[in-house]
């Protein structure tokens, strides 16, 4: 949605205000490391609600495949070169055709559906973070930490030093479960958009190295015309 995309450029810019302030002050006591967005992911609530995403908004998601798929056959349609993208001629040449009509349409049908899926997987987001502020200032206080950081800021840190499990052990003692369906006129905050695409980007790199993983662990295939040895 225009809302999620305004709020996430907001949310960039804050973020990057906030890494370029030095930290000068010279800290006296344990020092520990967070990966926000894997505590998020790591809670009971965060699973739950989008498998329920996956199940409510089943239509919307199927759609959306459907769509794109129409939309990458009307592309390589109008892609003459057959080089897998549309130079300036070919969207020159495209203007006005049925495809570049039927291309726009899929887009803005796309937007909206995505809108609703985003939109329901952010709220649920939201309502988590809610409640991370107060999951980690419980274990800073029972572990006696006195200074919090991220792990991009981090050079070097032992394993002991990351206190991702124990928060997210705090939060799903306060959050449950959360709801998947938005209340009329809700609108994201800019850290919920911003936290939202930072687990996109984790989930991603996570499903990446599994694919990687997999490949690897597959037995190599013989090749059954090679010669075998007597």
């Amino acid at each position: 949605m225009n809302i999620l995309k305004s709020a996430l450029v907001a949310s960039s810019i804050a973020m990057a205000a906030a890494v370029s302030v030095p930290a000068v002050a010279q800290v006296q006591g344990k020092i520990a490391t967070i990966n926000m967005p894997a505590v998020i992911i790591g809670t009971t609530a965060f699973g739950t609600a989008y498998q329920q995403i996956g199940t409510t908004y089943k239509l919307q998601i199927d759609t959306l495949q459907q769509r794109n798929q129409e939309r990458q056959t009307l592309l390589k349609q109008l892609d003459k070169n057959n080089d897998g993208q549309l130079d300036e001629a070919e969207q020159t040449a495209a203007q006005n055709t049925p495809q570049a009509k039927r291309i726009g349409q899929i887009e803005q049908e796309m937007e909206q559906l995505t809108n609703q899926v985003d939109g329901a997987r952010v709220y649920a987001v939201e309502q988590i973070m809610a409640q991370y502020g107060a999951s980690v200032e419980q274990v800073v206080q029972q572990l006696q930490i006195q200074l919090v950081l991220t792990p991009d800021v981090v050079v070097y840190a032992p394993p002991a030093a990351n206190i991702t499990q124990q928060v997210t052990a705090a939060l799903n003692s306060k959050v449950a479960s959360v709801n998947i369906v938005p209340p009329q006129g809700w609108q994201p905050t800019r850290n919920a958009v911003g936290v939202y695409q930072q687990i996109n980007q984790l989930l991603q790199i996570v499903a990446a190295q599994q694919a990687q993983q997999a490949q690897q662990t597959q037995p190599q295939q013989t090749n059954p015309q090679a010669p075998t040895g007597r």
